[in-house]
């Protein structure tokens, strides 16, 4: 009896131990595009590479910048199956930076593209801009 009852408490903590396992690498932040971005421009749209489609479950989105101080002015996401959203105003991004993370429009929803008007800072005549996705 008590060989089963030890049996039923480590099959119980195992299975446990394994859901907690799975939820906490379940949700992360990873990058969806990125480009390079020059002074000649001051748009730059990211969108899923050709024949591939960016994750649909996206709860949030950021971007970020390397390589050169960024002010970024406006971004727009394009989502599939919902309004588009425009943040304005964002500020200057510092090399290494990111944006604050914006809520996707439903719970799940896929981001199509993301639109950014930038100014790059400093003479600065190179950066990278990044699209993250938090899932």
């Amino acid at each position: 009896m008590k060989a089963r009852s030890s049996m039923l408490a480590l099959g119980v903590a195992s299975v446990v131990s394994m859901w907690s396992v799975a939820t906490a690498s379940a949700d992360e932040w990873f990058v969806l595009g990125e480009k390079a971005i020059t002074p000649k421009s001051t748009t730059v749209e990211i969108k899923a590479e050709q024949g591939k489609v960016w994750k649909e479950d996206v709860k949030k989105a950021k971007i970020s910048v390397e390589g050169a101080d960024v002010e970024i002015q406006k971004v727009l996401f394009n989502w599939n199956f919902a309004e588009d959203d425009t943040v304005t105003n964002v500020g200057v991004l510092k090399a290494g930076g990111e944006s604050a993370p914006k809520d996707a429009p439903t719970r799940e929803a896929t981001l199509m593209s993301v639109t950014v008007n930038y100014k790059l800072l400093n003479g600065a005549t190179l950066a990278n801009l990044k699209v993250w996705g938090y899932d």
